[in-house]
């Protein structure tokens, strides 16, 4: 009944990479990594038609493929303490994209 059209749910992982930090025993805090997260895609598409709603999706074909890229050019800015490595999609349980940068 959206009269936008109909929408999908996605699970995302995202993979960083970099030096253990000695005193916490983590590469990156994964609340850090969550807020980012939450504050740089989550809070933009949830709920959202991508076509329509999205400033960073403006002219994107929605597809998995193209999510995963402009996930990935949301995120590499935020993280400066470790290397985004990958970022992978999930549409369905059986049906995934993995983007690693260009």
């Amino acid at each position: 009944n959206n009269p936008t059209g109909h929408g999908h749910n996605y699970d995302l992982e995202v993979t960083v990479e970099g030096e253990v930090d000695p005193v916490t025993g983590y590469v990156m805090d994964l609340k850090s990594l969550k807020a980012l997260l939450e504050t740089d895609v989550l809070s933009d598409i949830d709920h959202a038609n991508l076509n329509l709603d999205v400033d960073w999706l403006k002219g994107v074909v929605p597809t998995t493929e193209n999510l995963a890229v402009a996930i990935w050019r949301r995120l590499e800015g935020g993280l400066s303490e470790v290397k985004l490595v990958a970022v992978r999609l999930w549409e369905t349980e059986r049906n995934s994209v993995e983007y690693r940068g260009e």
